[in-house]
């Protein structure tokens, strides 16, 4: 348990400021705005209130998503600690797919026959099935145009017809959105052969190759089950697609079994695998430059099926290749145990269940009726980095001893993968391989224990004052932000942890004065208001788990040389990633956030002094979105968790800093020594909060 400290040193300022007049009524100033996507609003309702630099208030209502979660707890021993200024020298350094989707009210009746981009006339029979962008049935030839006697490929008696409404969200600037990605696919390993394309009336129709039965089909029809040597063949050669597709610039962006098609029964290709639905493919490799896409999070923004979506694509980060092996992955177990750990909720918040419960549930209890290649797998792909070039042929050396020995018997073809292990050749696939053994492990992106730590972020700066107090009660507060305003020291951040708080005071803030509230609600809606028209603007706030809330409003210009200019809040069951989107188009930027329990609060400013800003969202914690943010040359300045989540807000400021050093720490007690540690180096705490990380 940490002991209580205190006792501080007066550095050079002045310890009885004298009263500073109020500050002249600042200018508006709208900050460049970045415009942002959006996705459909949820049902639930909230308040966003706004500041103007005049002190008026306005208030709107705005749609919200709805989650869940708390704030851990903590020790709850008070603590103290101080940096003086002179202590140091200077230094430093898809029924669940959400993503497109038919548009059943617009939709006009099919033709009755179909013949476009010179194909011969085709006779609409059976439905086969529907998909998010399209619906698919059998086309029967009833003319003999262009063929050659030949009862396959372009010239077959029965092909598949896709269909896709001209209003559909697919088709919002001319041809499907497919058409393009089956120019460079079609036809490769593993992906069926689009023979004529065109539109007729109000549709736009591809003539493609026709399929046998889809992995679900066969698993639903098999009483749920399917053996383990087919499931590992289905591994073998679903790799090969995926690596054939990736290779051509690609990634599927929605792998599960409903997308995976054998050939047609009584066909030489009826053992054959085929990934089909690219209406979610998109490029992870640049086609201009050659180089990987860059990486972003958008948290409002899904693309995929909920239940085999990789957890990247849960928190909206830009699909890679590690995502589509992700969701095989599940896929696979899928098949193998009949049911994964997170079907069967329901509701608006699904989506975020899913991905909380994906995001806790290790490779081990995944798989644990599994053979231990799969778990294997698993353990590979869920760790890979963002642009990391997945080891193909070593995930399908995994199943080797799976699958039975002579290719000619097994239950799905794999002729694909055998080429692929052939292709990379013995040095680069064997010896490679062992070599990869002997290799020390790397870091892992996704394992470890969801644990509540404290997050906390240090700024360069100047040698300056700070003072920290940790595990401080209600009834103490007044007195330790008293003594250090005498000592001319201003609270620049404040955190909860067990219903105590944690409050940074320091003298690099710039604020002139400052006022603050301990409210049971979260937050006082009227005291800010009242605040504001006295034109001072929140500052700091933290919020504890019995919904109690800590705000701190001040005047001045901050520590990035700006004073805002108009300040908006609010409070929601979720991240408001929406709400924060539209006001990032407005000129507004993420100044402040908490959370009390679930909920979350997030204040947004106008001449906030950044010029671009970025949340990194996650039920973990971001570490890799972090460090590719930074290297990007943005740096934390807000943070905020709950016990599901954690949320982190990166900037990039207008004023570049002459250091721009940032270290974070996550810790489970206040890191009071690390903070001293830090001093010694010049960095000061900028942002501290407690909730979700990973052990």
């Amino acid at each position: 348990m940490p002991e209580l400290r205190s006792g501080t040193r007066r550095d050079r300022t002045n310890p009885n400021p004298a009263p500073v007049a109020p500050p002249e009524r600042p200018r508006r100033r709208a900050a460049a705005a970045r415009n942002r996507r959006t996705a459909a609003s949820a049902p639930a309702e909230e308040e966003d209130l706004i500041a103007n630099a005049g002190g008026e208030a306005a208030g709107e209502e705005v749609r919200i998503l709805e989650g869940g979660g708390e704030i851990g707890g903590g020790v709850d021993e008070e603590g103290i600690g101080e940096r003086r200024m002179d202590d140091y020298g200077s230094g430093g350094k898809s029924a669940d797919k959400l993503a497109g989707g038919e548009e059943e009210g617009c939709a006009a009746p099919l033709p009755e026959k179909v013949q476009v981009g010179g194909s011969p006339l085709y006779k609409i029979e059976r439905k086969l099935g529907k998909g998010g962008f399209g619906q698919v049935y059998v086309g029967r030839r009833i003319s003999t145009t262009n063929t050659n006697g030949r009862m396959g490929g372009a010239n077959a008696v029965e092909v598949a017809l896709k269909f896709e409404h001209r209003t559909s969200k697919g088709c919002n600037y001319g041809p499907p959105y497919e058409w393009q990605v089956y120019n460079t696919l079609g036809g490769i390993h593993g992906v069926p052969r689009v023979h004529f394309k065109g539109r007729q009336g109000e549709y736009y129709v591809m003539v493609m190759d026709m399929l046998g039965p889809s992995l679900w089909d066969v698993w639903n029809n098999n009483a749920h089950t399917m053996s383990t040597e087919m499931v590992a063949c289905i591994a073998i050669e679903a790799i090969s697609i995926l690596e054939k597709m990736h290779s051509k610039g690609y990634v599927h962006g929605d792998v599960k079994p409903e997308n995976f098609l054998l050939g047609p029964p009584g066909t030489p290709e009826e053992k054959k695998l085929f990934l089909v639905d690219l209406g979610l493919a998109t490029r992870w490799k640049d086609t201009s430059s050659g180089q990987h896409v860059e990486y972003e999070q958008w948290p409002d923004v899904f693309r995929g099926t909920v239940r085999y979506a990789s957890v990247h694509a849960h928190l909206g980060r830009t699909g890679s290749r590690r995502d589509d092996l992700e969701s095989l992955a599940y896929t696979l177990i899928f098949l193998l145990r009949g049911r994964l750990p997170w079907q069967g909720y329901q509701g608006g918040n699904k989506g975020f269940l899913v991905c909380k419960k994906k995001m806790a549930t290790s490779p081990e209890t995944l798989c644990y009726f599994c053979p231990q290649p799969f778990k294997q797998f698993v353990e590979y792909v869920v760790n890979l980095k963002f642009d990391e070039e997945p080891n193909y042929a070593r995930y399908i050396s995994l199943f080797d001893g799976v699958v039975g020995p002579n290719p000619d018997i097994r239950p799905i073809n794999t002729d694909g993968a055998q080429k692929l292990i052939y292709q990379v050749g013995q040095k680069r696939g064997r010896l490679m391989m062992e070599e990869d053994d002997d290799e020390q492990p790397k870091k892992k992106i996704r394992m470890g224990m969801p644990a509540t730590q404290w997050i906390s972020v240090y700024n360069a700066r100047r040698p300056m004052k700070q003072r920290y107090h940790y595990n401080v009660a209600d009834i103490r507060l007044a007195q330790h932000i008293e003594k250090g305003n005498e000592d001319g020291l201003y609270i620049s951040c404040v955190a909860s942890c067990a219903n105590l708080w944690a409050l940074i005071m320091d003298a690099g803030t710039g604020f002139i004065a400052q006022v603050y509230e301990l409210s049971p609600h979260f937050l006082h809606k009227e005291w800010i208001m009242e605040q504001w028209e006295k034109n001072y603007y929140i500052s700091a706030l933290a919020g504890a788990n019995n919904g109690s809330s800590l705000v701190v409003m001040s005047k001045g210009i901050s520590s990035k040389g700006t004073q805002f200019a108009q300040q908006s809040y609010k409070v929601s069951d979720s991240f408001p990633f929406k709400w924060i989107n539209k006001k990032w188009r407005e000129g507004f930027y993420v100044t402040a956030m908490a959370t009390a329990g679930s909920r979350w609060g997030v204040v947004m400013s106008r001449n906030a002094g950044f010029s671009d800003q970025v949340v990194e969202l996650d039920f973990l914690y971001p570490s890799e979105g972090i460090h590719r943010r930074w290297d990007s040359g943005y740096r934390i300045t807000a943070t905020a968790a709950t016990l599901d989540q954690a949320a982190l807000v990166l900037s990039v400021p207008r004023r570049k800093p002459a250091d721009e050093t940032q270290e974070t720490l996550r810790t489970s007690a206040f890191p009071s020594q690390h903070v001293k540690e830090k001093w010694a180096k010049n960095l000061y705490i900028a942002s501290v909060c407690y909730g979700r990380t990973v052990s």
